[in-house]
């Protein structure tokens, strides 16, 4: 059995793409070259094959191929391709269910995401407020900062504050 995007004849792994309605499958089998690039960061030259997987008749190879030429959008090859394809309502409502990934990363690279709880990692004298933040403090409900995903938003000792992700750990 092929790969379900780049069709490689090399063994397979099951990848789950997220959000799938009842009644589908979510799984899709992939090769590890495009397992690891879903996981992290897409080869545009090896994700060529999506001109292809994308007019698969498996509802989950053309979501995760929808997904994927989204996160291609820089390229115009695969606007051109996330132009032309065609999708069920059903299967356009799971592409749109992604979860959405936070660039906000804390010091161990474990993603952040809105109302987190997080643990300071060390002493933080606040600027303006006239304390300092101990390390191992929690910080409850923090808020991500849109423009800049090495700050968070959180509230220690009553106050409003704004912390360096680079000094929380997730909880």
């Amino acid at each position: 059995m092929p790969c379900a995007l780049c069709a490689a004849e090399t063994p397979l792994v099951s990848y789950d793409v997220t959000g799938a309605p009842d009644g589908q499958s979510p799984e899709v089998a992939l090769c590890e070259i495009c397992a690891a690039q879903v996981a992290g960061d897409l080869d545009p030259n090896h994700m060529r094959c999506l001109s292809s997987a994308m007019w698969s008749e498996t509802p989950a190879v053309q979501v995760l191929a929808a997904r994927l030429l989204a996160r291609l959008a820089d390229h115009d090859w695969a606007r051109d391709l996330a132009d032309q394809l065609w999708l069920e309502d059903e299967a356009r409502a799971w592409v749109e269910a992604a979860p959405a990934t936070s660039a906000h990363r804390d010091s161990n690279g474990a993603p952040l995401a809105q109302g987190d709880s997080v643990v300071l990692i060390k002493d933080l004298p606040v600027k303006g407020a006239g304390f300092t933040a101990k390390r191992g403090t929690a910080v409850r409900n923090i808020s991500l900062v849109a423009d800049n995903p090495e700050h968070i938003e959180g509230r220690v000792d009553g106050q409003r504050i704004v912390i360096l992700t680079k000094f929380v750990k997730k909880k």
